[in-house]
């Protein structure tokens, strides 16, 4: 009967411990480069990694009174190229401020935002350190908020990850909320801006005519005349009166004179009434033309001033008019946040996106084995 060695199992499960290390060292490449780092990020997306919950909205921007947005206005104030068709000026000037510093301020004011990236739950690659620098906190809010512009609908998407559903849908809500609050501001500032000049000038038009009627006033009161172009007609109508008076009373002296003696009672009565009238028709020419106290002088001062008023009043009206014009024109480039979408609550974690991660990251890591693999046989081929 033929007896196995003893030494034949032995023997065979060395060869098998050696055909397995001859194998590993054959592929000691593959295993480094492909699949050791693959069952280090497996290890990490699977019971380590942090579920991220994804809120998201929809808005667009608008001015009131209209179905596009005006061509002044936030995107003006915030110095967009005006070039680019209004709806995306208005819109990428709103995404730019919701992912600034600004809005991490407002954010985390309102929220306490470094907080909510720093649950206990997080994992520690996926969360925020501690007592973060503002730049930190941007740079990493920047990868949790994003911010998309249709040009083809004029609707912008914004996406809210965070690892807990309560904290994207508030992060979310109140980006709204402070989007409309800048909205409102920039609105604020663009109206007083628009209507600045106007109201300036409204107010220099004012202050003249203001002027003007106090100049009217005290001349008036100086001159003891309400109304010196009515008194002036008085005035002519009262010596053209007495230069017709004294003319019949000289033709009446004239026809005495030659019937009685001029020293007759009538005859001096005659001549006193001529001398009485030339002496008022005098006083009265006098008062309308003589000195510099005259009426006459009066008389082109308050025409002057009443000219000057009547130019001012017309400034005036024409001044209030573009002030009322530059009203209603601001008042139709106010823009408004219009919320196409409110922001959803998150029921299900979107992110890790686990397979589709392990499948880039094998497939990079596949390359890379591939390519170094041909580098190293061109060497060795060449060294042969």
């Amino acid at each position: 009967m033929f007896e196995v060695p003893k030494d034949t199992a032995p023997a065979t499960h060395r060869d098998r411990l050696a055909s397995l290390g001859t194998r590993l060292k054959a592929h000691r490449a593959f295993l480094l480069v492909v699949v050791v780092p693959m069952l280090l990020v497996a290890l990490y997306l699977g019971p380590i990694t942090s579920n991220q919950y994804v809120s998201e909205a929809h808005f667009v921007v608008r001015a009131a009174g209209s179905g596009q947005t005006a061509a002044s206005g936030l995107g003006q104030l915030l110095g967009i190229n005006s070039a680019m068709p209004a709806s995306q000026t208005e819109s990428l000037a709103l995404g730019d401020y919701l992912t600034s510093h600004d809005a991490v301020t407002a954010l985390d004011t309102r929220l306490h935002l470094a907080s909510l990236f720093q649950r206990p739950e997080i994992d520690l690659l996926s969360r925020l350190w501690q007592q973060a620098a503002p730049e930190t906190l941007l740079k990493y809010y920047r990868k949790q908020v994003n911010l998309h512009y249709s040009s083809e609908t004029g609707i912008t998407t914004m996406t809210v990850r965070a690892f807990r559903p309560d904290d994207a849908y508030r992060i979310a809500s109140t980006l709204l909320d402070i989007g409309e609050a800048r909205v409102n501001t920039l609105n604020k500032r663009g109206y007083d801006d628009a209507l600045r000049v106007t109201r300036v000038q409204l107010a220099e038009a004012e202050a003249e005519l203001t002027s003007v009627q106090q100049r009217l006033t005290q001349f008036r009161q100086k001159g003891h005349d309400i109304d010196p172009v009515r008194s002036s007609t008085a005035q002519i109508e009262l010596v053209s009166g007495m230069r017709g008076q004294l003319a019949a009373a000289r033709a009446q002296l004239a026809s005495m004179a030659g019937g009685i003696s001029p020293s007759a009672p009538q005859y001096r009565v005659a001549k006193k009434r001529v001398d009485a009238l030339a002496a008022q028709l005098g006083a009265q020419e006098a008062r309308m033309t003589g000195t510099s106290r005259t009426m006459a002088v009066g008389l082109g001062v308050y025409e002057e001033l009443q000219l000057r008023q009547d130019f001012a009043a017309k400034r005036y009206s024409a001044a209030a008019a573009a002030l009322e014009a530059a009203r209603e024109q601001a008042g139709r480039q106010q823009l408004f946040v219009v919320r196409v979408v409110e922001p959803n609550w998150p029921v299900k974690p979107l992110y890790p996106q686990r397979l589709v991660t392990l499948l880039s990251i094998f497939g990079g890591l596949l390359l890379a084995y591939g390519i170094g693999w041909l580098i190293a046989a061109g060497v060795r081929e060449h060294a042969a």
